[in-house]
């Protein structure tokens, strides 16, 4: 059993609802080594859980329930809303953070982030009418092609900047479908080369800005679900 671990909603709408729920141990010395990790990523089955390994530096490590990640977009955003510190150290990189009345933001490299299909429709309709593809290898082709690690997007409003999105990871590890996804808002705007306001799964909201050098904002909400769990 272990104490200690917060859950965090992150990339809230405007209301307060929605956002993607990440798990964090604050205290990453109680589990030490990194298969352990996994086990509780694995067992706690949010799309990715944050072990605080020095909260004074912001040194974090970051897993899905089935692998481990460099970088990831959500986990900073919400650690660095708890932590509330100027930067995270991430096993790809610094990234900085601050707050902005209700936003919390950092600045990271799109290419920090595992690669995806990032796949444009027509619509806004089109992508909220996608069906979540099937899992696993050898799964039938679907409006979706293949499994495999999508972000399908439209504009909802370009001249506004504003896009409707939906992110598939594809891992086989029971996330099908994520509420929040700030990797993949990062290599949307990095592609784009413009300022994105993304509204995705059920109505999260993401908010990004490129920046100089290939470094780009990524902001946005982030609250309590509940009180602080027991796992």
């Amino acid at each position: 059993m272990h104490h200690g671990i917060d859950v965090l909603r992150v990339f809230c709408a405007p209301d307060g609802r929605y956002g993607n729920e990440l798990g964090v141990v604050r205290d990453g010395s109680r589990v030490p080594e990194q298969a352990d990790r996994q086990a509780l990523a694995a067992k706690l089955g949010f799309s990715e859980t944050v072990f605080v390994d020095d909260p004074e530096r912001g040194a974090v490590d970051i897993y899905t329930p089935s692998t481990r990640l460099r970088f990831a977009g959500y986990p900073c955003v919400g650690a660095a809303w708890l932590l509330d510190v100027p930067e995270l150290v991430t096993a790809a990189g610094v990234v900085e953070a601050h707050q902005d009345g209700e936003f919390s933001w950092i600045v990271a490299r799109a290419d920090w982030a595992a690669e995806r299909s990032l796949r444009r429709y027509a619509s806004a309709a089109e992508v909220e009418a996608l069906a979540v593809p099937p899992e696993g290898v050898g799964a039938p082709p679907t409006p979706l092609g293949q499994w495999g690690r999508v972000y399908a997007w439209a504009w909802e409003d370009e001249a506004a900047g504003r896009v409707r999105a939906r992110g598939f990871p594809g891992r086989g590890d029971g996330i099908t479908e994520d509420e929040a996804t700030g990797a993949a808002a990062l290599q949307l705007t990095h592609e784009l080369g413009r300022a994105l306001n993304i509204t995705q799964g059920r109505g999260s909201q993401l908010l990004t800005a490129p920046g100089p050098d290939d470094f780009i904002e990524l902001g946005g909400r982030v609250t309590f679900p509940r009180q602080p769990s027991l796992v």
